[in-house]
Parts: structure tokens; C-alpha cells; sequence
């Protein structure tokens, strides 16, 4: 097949997604594919054969600690332009058999590219516009999900401005976790056990837009469940080695242990398989994505998110579960490859 590798784009994750690209495209030239890697914002400058034999970036593969400064990256677009779409991207989708997304956060995996994709004819893997974009929400992923028996921390969303710290800092309970409603790795996500650091958190999540979830802190193991074409994979449990699973944890080498198999109960295992097999089917998702729990002592786990574009990295948790599943990188590759194939002919 002649495939697409989009990663980059305009996000917080822009160097995460690059990371996955880069892992995906060589898998699938290894696989017997032609596949070039396209960065959605800085597009391509010029259109022809040798972007599907270019020599991949030798350091492509790692995530560098820090999120990337946006405002860098728009100034590198040459012609600059307002469209998240760089030069020559749609064109070059839209002469390829299949774009692989490895887009991550709000560029990407809230509907928009894929919606942008469905009118134009393009087939392009993982879940359909509408999926990815109430997914992406963790407001609305929760109002669909709870009433739907699936344990979730309680939670309210709250758009808010620097006027309106004050009387946030007074009525909301700690401990909580504030997170931007739309976003994912992590990147402005706290844990605040105190109200300095709930003023800390709030602030965060005012520079980042002021639409945030606040959440109930529920305290247990962190782990997670991966989902391939409608069956849940081997669970993973993460253990930070300081702190909480955050944007540095899961991209730096030895920051946190992950372990997969999960070293759980058959029946805790069972009751994660089942709220996460829940929450895909109950968005309409997809193919392939991610669900995040907290399993507290008693075994019941408590859904917090479901990303439907998941790190394809070298240290992503849908790839170490694939392998415990005896998938290995490339056999998943083509595996969310042909089932997409699948998905869109059928006009999912």
C-alpha cells in the first residue's frame, strides 16, 4: 500500500506524535509498504516519489522532556498561513491508499482532521470524526459513560476566568485533579492536595485556555487497558518512580515502570476489560485506542479517560500490550491498518 504517515501538527503532544510517526513509518516500509512521514503543519515543499524513501530523522524516535513552544514552530512554516494543513499535505493524502494518523492531542484526535478527511474521500486509520471528538472532551466522555454503570471519580467542568479564582479556591474540594477538558499526555494535568496547590492548578489550566475538568482524587493503582478492533488487550499498570504519570513519565526511558501483564486478580482484569470494552463501544469508537483507570484496593476501576489515537513511542503502553498479546510493533501496524481499511468502506 502507498500510505501517509501524518504526525506533527499544531499540539501541545506535536513531539510526541512526530516520535509515533517516525516508529510507524518504519515499521510499515519494513512491512513491504511505501510510506512516507509528512508533518501535517510544515507539510512538505514539493510533491514526488522520494518522500516515500527519504531517510528518517535519526532521532525521530525519542520525546524530548519539554513540550514544544508552539509560537517556534508556526514561525519554522515557510509562507506561514493560518491553515493546520501545511503546503501539499492534503494533495499528497489524497493520492495515497491510506493515512496512518499519528496525530496526538487537539490536533489531530478531536474529530477535525478526520471530519476535514470524510469530505474529501481520504481513508485515514482509528476512529471516525465523531468518536474522536466526544473522546477528546473528558466532560462529555463522562456523562455518556456514567450512567452507563462505569465507576468514574466525581467531576464538574468549569470554564473560568482570573476573576473567578477566588471563589474557586473557596468552593472547590481537595484533594482534586484539574485537567484541561481537551487535551492528553498529560500536559497541564495536577494533583493538588492543598489549596496553594489547587491556586497553583488553576492557574495552569488559565494558561492553557481556562476549560478545565476538575476531578475527585481517587487514590489507587494506575492501569491502563488497550482496545484492538473491539477486544481489550493485556492490561498495563504504571508505577511513576516519583510523582504521577506525567508528560515526563511517559516518555522518558526509566522514568516510570510499566508492567504487562498487570499483576492482578483474573477477575479484576475482567471488570477493566469490561468498562473499557464499554466506554469504545459506547462512543462509537473505532479500530484501535487507550482507556486510563485508577483500580482502588477493593478492585473497582474507576474510568478517568479513552484516547483514540494512543503513542505509538518506543516506550507507549498499546504497543508493550499488543506484544503481551503476541503482536508484535509491525503486526499491530497492519492490524489498525486493515481494520481502518475496513472501518471506512464501511463509512464508520
Amino acid at each position: 500500500m502507498r500510505i501517509v504517515v501524518l504526525a506533527g501538527g499544531l499540539s501541545p503532544e506535536r513531539n510526541v506524535s512526530l516520535s509515533s510517526g517516525t516508529m510507524v513509518c518504519q515499521a510499515l516500509r519494513e512491512g513491504g509498504h511505501q510510506a512516507a512521514l509528512v508533518d501535517m503543519y510544515l507539510g512538505v515543499s514539493a510533491l514526488g516519489e522520494d518522500l516515500f524513501t527519504a531517510p528518517l530523522p535519526a532521532q525521530g524516535a525519542q520525546v524530548d522532556r519539554q513540550a514544544p513552544d508552539l509560537e517556534q514552530v508556526k514561525a519554522a512554516r515557510p509562507g506561514g498561513g493560518t491553515s493546520l494543513f501545511g503546503p501539499g499535505v492534503l494533495e499528497l493524502c489524497q493520492g495515497a491508499d491510506m493515512v496512518f494518523l499519528a496525530l496526538h492531542g487537539a490536533c489531530g484526535e478531536d474529530g477535525r482532521v478526520q471530519a476535514a478527511f470524510d469530505l474529501l474521500g481520504i481513508p485515514y486509520t482509528g476512529s471516525g470524526h465523531l468518536g474522536s471528538a466526544l473522546a477528546m472532551d473528558k466532560d462529555l466522555t463522562k456523562r455518556l459513560v456514567a450512567p452507563l454503570g462505569v465507576a468514574t471519580p466525581k467531576w464538574e467542568r468549569i470554564d473560568y476566568g482570573a476573576a473567578d479564582l477566588p471563589g474557586l479556591l473557596d468552593r472547590l474540594d481537595i484533594p482534586c485533579v484539574v485537567k484541561p477538558v481537551a487535551s492528553g499526555s498529560s500536559i497541564g494535568v495536577s494533583i493538588a492536595h492543598s489549596r496553594e496547590e489547587l491556586r497553583q492548578a488553576l492557574e495552569l489550566g488559565l494558561a492553557q485556555g481556562g476549560q478545565c475538568v476538575v476531578e475527585q482524587y481517587v487514590a489507587g493503582r494506575e492501569i491502563q487497558v488497550g482496545i484492538l478492533e473491539d477486544r481489550a488487550l493485556p492490561s498495563i499498570e504504571i508505577i511513576p518512580e516519583q510523582g504521577f504519570y506525567d508528560y515526563e513519565h511517559k516518555y522518558q526511558p526509566g522514568a516510570a515502570r510499566e508492567i504487562c501483564p498487570a499483576p492482578i486478580p483474573p477477575e479484576w482484569e475482567r471488570r477493566l476489560g469490561a468498562a473499557a470494552l464499554t466506554v469504545f463501544r459506547a462512543l462509537g469508537l473505532q479500530v484501535y485506542a487507550r482507556a486510563d483507570f485508577i483500580v482502588t484496593p477493593d478492585g473497582t476501576p474507576w474510568f478517568l479517560e479513552i484516547n483514540t489515537l494512543p503513542g505509538m513511542t518506543p516506550t507507549s503502553l498499546v504497543p508493550q500490550q499488543a506484544q503481551a498479546a503476541g503482536l508484535g510493533y509491525g503486526a499491530l501496524c497492519q492490524r489498525i491498518l486493515e481494520a481502518s481499511r475496513k472501518a471506512r468502506e464501511a463509512g464508520q
